[in-house]
């Protein structure tokens, strides 16, 4: 069942997802070579709770971590730790802050010190299928419209849209429904209505789609080895169209 917020709280959900992009830009001054990935966790966690709010990832189904930080090939869910990172390396940082009951839920990829060519390319794609897909979140069209947008942007440009990892509602918890594919063919799916709260991220592969769980039960990882990238932003859909809430 997709839940529809009130006025109240989406203004609740703006101020967690203002905290998770003022997150996003404190850990943004870390992220260079030499810092670990642990302690990287650890800023974000004073960050957040400093702002009276609390990280919506910490103990979510066992999970260690108060942030996913995914270095290169590890497209979402990998673990903080001891990982030193490198220049060149890349990282995906996703986020998620509590405030009054409801989360918000933002994730990017950073460029660790100078990065080649082909990557700030993967980055550039990746973030801006973001935005294609939001030119069409509007009242009143079909949810696949968003998804099959992000798709054709990554593939036209040569990069591969992984399947098995999808963007959601989301509110009181942090995942609800609607399931929200980044591929397949438009006009498919409920009807946006103004209210609905959806976290759009796509996860975008250099090679191949194919993925693969690491034995730690949580890190994703390409099957080839390749780069990966991964945005989100939580949206708002309203009367005219989408606000993006993790903003700051």
């Amino acid at each position: 069942m997709i839940i529809c917020k009130t006025p109240r709280e989406i203004d609740i959900m703006r101020e967690a997802g203002r905290i998770v992009a003022q997150t996003h830009q404190e850990l943004k001054k870390y992220v260079a070579p030499g810092i670990t990935t642990k302690e990287l966790d650890l800023i974000a966690e004073e960050y957040i709770r400093k702002h009276g709010a609390e990280a919506s990832f910490k103990g979510y189904n066992g999970f260690q971590g108060s942030i996913c930080a995914s270095v290169n090939n590890e497209l979402v869910h990998g673990i903080p730790g001891g990982r030193v990172l490198n220049e060149g390396d890349i990282i995906s940082i996703d986020i998620g802050a509590k405030l009054n009951g409801y989360h918000g839920d933002s994730a990017w990829t950073y460029p660790v010190g100078e990065i080649g060519e082909d990557t700030k390319r993967l980055l550039d794609v990746t973030e801006k299928s973001l935005f294609q897909g939001l030119q069409e979140a509007k009242p009143g069209e079909r949810l696949t419209n968003i998804s099959h947008a992000i798709q054709t942007y990554v593939e036209t440009n040569g990069f591969s849209v992984v399947r098995e990892y999808v963007g959601h509602g989301i509110g009181q918890e942090l995942h609800e429904d609607p399931q929200i594919p980044h591929f397949g063919p438009p006009g498919r799916g409920p009807i946006l209505k103004p209210g609905m709260v959806l976290c759009i991220e796509p996860m975008v592969n250099a090679g191949k789609r194919y993925v693969s769980t690491l034995s730690d039960n949580w890190t994703v990882v390409t099957v080839d080895g390749k780069m990966c990238a991964h945005f989100e932003h939580t949206i708002a859909i309203t009367e005219t169209g989408y606000e993006i809430l993790t903003q700051p």
